[in-house]
């Protein structure tokens, strides 16, 4: 019996990294899947690679920071698959021109909050309503151990916004905690995922964040996967509000508690 029988799960970023690894897992595990992704080439391959297992997805081109688009993709996991139990607002950018205040554009901290900030704003907008139409369930918001502490290489843009990630995961948990949705943030340390290989493009940028990991090793998507199957089951049912860290360490060398 797999931990998500019976669920139907949405997934943004689902065609790359986190996202196509937790699909995957997701399905495995019993779930209907609804594979979105701007990139469609992507999402589709993802869908095909789970029905291609015996299992259930379809996959739905969407833009995160497009209202109409996300809400195109709720409506199309209530009317394929009859409802939507969880929500894994996942989609992400890290911008090779994001660096500190003073080098960082006025449109890259835009384009960077647009998706990763109002992303998981609209995401939870269109898809808590649903999930309390379904009975209740789980959101999951994709945020970084960034969000908890500085970056050692200058980004900005993406750290604020997770940072505001994690804020608005605290409040939207407090406020839907009576009606059955669970909302946890998934505070990743630094993956082996193209997004942070892309960013750090060189040696002494890599070496830069795997010398303060005491685990000494960047994390890997499939990983996180597991971990987002965690805050998706029931297996977590008294967990919300949560900033939940897999990071190699890295906060826990560093971060202080207040």
């Amino acid at each position: 019996m797999g931990r998500l029988d019976g669920r139907v799960a949405l997934i943004t970023g689902a065609g790359s990294g986190i996202g196509k690894a937790s699909a995957l897992l997701f399905a495995s595990e019993g779930a209907a899947v609804v594979c979105a992704d701007i990139d469609e080439a992507s999402c589709r391959a993802t869908a095909d690679e789970i029905r291609a297992a015996g299992g259930e997805a379809t996959a739905v081109v969407s833009d995160v920071s497009s209202d109409a688009d996300v809400s195109a993709m709720v409506h199309i996991a209530e009317d394929t698959f009859g409802g939507l139990h969880v929500l894994f607002n996942n989609a992400g950018i890290m911008h090779s021109d994001d660096g500190n205040a003073q080098e960082t554009t006025e449109a890259i901290w835009d384009l960077t909050m647009g998706i990763n900030a109002k992303g998981v704003f609209l995401g939870c907008k269109h898809g808590i309503p649903a999930i309390e139409r379904s009975g209740g369930g789980s959101v999951i918001n994709t945020a970084s151990f960034v969000a908890l502490m500085g970056a050692a290489t200058p980004q900005v843009a993406y750290t604020a916004s997770k940072g505001a990630v994690v804020a608005m995961t605290r409040e939207l948990a407090v406020v839907h905690a009576r009606s059955g949705v669970r909302v946890n943030a998934l505070c990743p340390g630094p993956l082996r995922t193209e997004l942070l290989m892309k960013f750090l493009d060189t040696e002494e940028k890599k070496q830069r964040r795997l010398v303060h990991i005491p685990m000494g090793r960047f994390g890997l998507a499939e990983e996180m996967a597991k971990s987002a199957l965690f805050l998706a089951s029931d297996e977590s049912s008294y967990i919300t509000g949560s900033e939940f860290v897999v990071d190699g360490g890295i906060t826990a060398a560093y971060v202080t508690p207040n």
